[in-house]
């Protein structure tokens, strides 16, 4: 399954408490979608949000944010990890 990791850029900053609420909004949608969200980091006072999804598509874990919760990544870019 390809892994992505998509750039969230929140204009007034981000909390690391609404981030977990949004993460968990994303975890109760993404089965529907095949989508996996596995991780997340916040940098608040700069209000950027990174997410590591396994998913089939860019499109998918695009889909499963705006279910969720309507926070649409900024950025989606497809990764693999390294050692």
């Amino acid at each position: 399954m390809p892994l992505f990791m998509d750039v969230h850029r929140i204009d007034g900053g981000a909390t690391l408490d609404a981030v977990a609420q949004a993460h968990q909004a994303d975890l109760e949608v993404q089965g529907g979608h095949d989508v996996s969200y596995l991780r997340y980091w916040v940098d608040e006072p700069a209000g950027t949000i990174f997410c590591l999804v396994e998913a089939p598509s860019a499109e998918a874990a695009a889909t499963v944010h705006r279910e969720a919760h309507g926070l649409v990544a900024d950025e989606i870019h497809e990764v693999r990890e390294g050692a």
